[in-house]
C-alpha cells in the first residue's frame, strides 16, 4: 500500500494547484487523474485575475503568458436600441491583472502539473480513477482506486481530498450531500471559425438575446467559442430537431455571424452542459475534505467556477500544509478551510442566483424585453457599477496569496 500525506482525487485546476503547493512545501502528495490526458474541450477556460496573481507568486507567470491565449475585457451589455453600455468595467482594474485569460485548460493543467514534477515529493498518476474512501476508526485514511487496464490499489495517506468534480465520487462515498438549488437553464458550447480581420488585442463580451435563450462569444485565438443558454431539459429535444433548428436558433442572437453557421455539421458539433447550482453544508469529515466543484458547483453565469476551485486549493494548501508537516489534521484545521472559502463561495452563488432570476428566466421563457431597466440604468448613471463587476468576478469577495513556502523568483 502506498503512503502519503495527501491524496487528491482529480487533476482539475483545485486538484493540481493543491498538489503543486503542497509539493512545495515538501509534503508527500499523489493526484490521480482517470483520464490518460488532460484534453477536454469546452472546461472551464477563464483564468482570473486573481488567479494570474497567483501564478505570479509561483513563479510561473511568464510560461503562462507564453500560453497561446486571448484576453478578456469589458463587459458590454445590449440595451435594445443598437447600442451598448460598459456594465463592466476591467481597465479600471489594476495592471496587469486587468483582464481575463481565455487559455484552453489543458495548458494551464500541463503547466502545474509540469511544475509540480519538479517536486521530488510529488506523483501523478494519470488513467487512474478514485473508487472509493478507506476508512479507519470511523475517520478517512486514503483512497481505493482503478487504473484504466484493470489494476487495482490503495493509497493511505494522513488527507484525502475530494477534488472530482461536481459529480463527486469521492463525495458520495465520503456520505456527504450537496443542497441543490433550482437553475432554470443548460448550456450548449460549439465553436466557429474567427477571421484575421477579427483578431484584436483585448475582446469584449457582449451578452446577446434571442427568442429562446441567450448567448454569449468568446474571442478565442483562431476561433469563437459561443455558448447557448436555454431552458433546462430541453436538450433530448434540441437534438430529435436536428442542427438546421439549431442554427436557427442562434442566428437569432448572433445574425453578425450567420454566414458561417454551417461550420455547425451536425449537433455532435454541439456539447451540452448540465447545469447545477449546489453546495456542501459540511466540505468535511474527520481525515476528508472537498473542494472547487465537489463542494460547490458554480453556474457558468460569470465563469468563476475555476477562479473559486483554485482560490479553495491555494487557501487549503496554506491551512493544512503544516498541520500535514505534524501528520494530524484536525476537524478544527479542516473547518478552517471551510470558513475561510464559504463566505466567497456563497456570495457568488447569491449573485448568480440573482441573475437567474432576473435575466436568464425570462428570457429563456420568451418573457424578456431587453435586460433588466435597473441594470442598463446603473450602468448608464452610476460609474461605481462599472467598477463592481471587474473586481467581483476577477479577485471575489476574499482573493487568496500563495503560501510563502510555496513561492519561487520567475524563472
Amino acid at each position: 500500500m502506498i503512503e502519503q500525506d495527501c491524496v487528491i482525487a482529480g487533476g482539475g485546476p483545485a486538484g493540481m494547484m493543491l498538489g503543486l503547493i503542497l509539493a512545495r512545501a515538501g509534503l508527500k502528495v499523489t493526484v490521480l487523474e482517470k483520464h490518460g490526458d488532460f484534453l477536454r474541450d469546452f472546461r472551464g477556460d477563464t483564468v482570473h485575475p486573481a488567479t494570474l496573481r497567483v501564478l505570479d507568486e509561483l513563479g510561473l507567470g511568464p510560461q503562462f503568458r507564453a500560453l497561446p491565449q486571448s484576453k478578456l475585457g469589458n463587459v458590454q451589455l445590449p440595451d435594445g436600441r443598437g447600442n451598448t453600455l460598459t456594465f463592466g468595467d476591467f481597465d479600471s482594474l489594476k495592471a496587469p491583472y486587468n483582464y481575463v485569460a481565455m487559455v484552453p485548460q489543458w495548458d494551464l493543467l500541463n503547466l502545474l502539473a509540469d511544475e509540480a514534477a519538479k517536486e521530488s515529493t510529488f506523483t501523478l498518476m494519470m488513467n487512474t480513477a478514485a473508487t472509493g474512501v478507506l476508512i479507519e476508526q470511523a475517520s478517512a485514511c486514503g483512497i481505493s482506486y482503478r487504473a484504466a487496464d484493470g489494476t487495482e490499489g490503495q493509497i493511505q495517506a494522513t488527507l484525502t481530498v475530494a477534488c472530482d468534480g461536481r459529480h463527486s465520487v469521492l463525495r458520495n462515498a465520503a456520505g456527504l450531500v450537496p443542497r441543490e438549488f433550482s437553475v432554470p437553464f443548460d448550456t450548449w458550447w460549439f465553436r466557429l471559425p474567427r477571421r484575421p480581420e477579427e483578431q484584436s488585442a483585448v475582446s469584449t463580451l457582449i451578452p446577446r438575446l434571442g427568442k429562446t435563450g441567450l448567448g454569449l462569444s468568446l474571442t478565442r485565438p483562431d476561433y469563437f467559442q459561443i455558448a447557448y443558454f436555454g431552458a433546462k431539459g430541453i436538450d433530448p429535444s434540441l437534438r430529435a430537431a436536428g442542427v438546421e433548428s439549431f442554427r436557427n436558433r442562434v442566428a437569432e442572437f448572433l445574425p453578425d455571424l450567420i454566414d458561417r453557421l454551417d461550420e455547425i455539421k451536425s449537433m455532435h458539433d454541439v456539447h451540452f452542459l448540465d447545469v447545477k447550482l449546489n453546495r456542501l453544508p459540511h466540505w468535511y469529515k474527520s481525515g476528508f475534505i472537498a473542494l472547487g466543484d465537489a463542494a460547490h458547483a458554480m453556474s457558468p453565469a460569470g465563469g468563476v467556477g475555476i477562479n473559486l476551485a483554485i482560490q479553495d486549493a491555494v487557501a487549503a494548501g496554506r491551512i493544512l500544509a503544516e498541520p500535514l508537516r505534524c501528520r494530524e489534521v484536525t476537524l478544527r484545521d479542516l473547518a478552517a478551510v471551510q470558513r475561510r472559502r464559504q463566505f466567497p463561495m456563497i456570495v457568488i452563488q447569491g449573485v448568480q442566483r440573482l441573475l437567474h432570476r432576473a435575466v436568464f428566466e425570462p428570457v429563456i421563457h420568451g418573457n424578456s424585453r431587453g435586460f433588466p431597466k435597473v441594470m442598463l440604468l446603473a450602468a448608464k448613471y452610476l460609474p461605481i457599477v462599472k467598477k463592481l463587476p471587474p473586481r467581483l468576478i476577477g479577485f471575489g469577495p476574499r482573493p487568496e496569496h500563495a503560501p510563502n513556502f510555496a513561492r519561487r523568483a520567475a524563472s
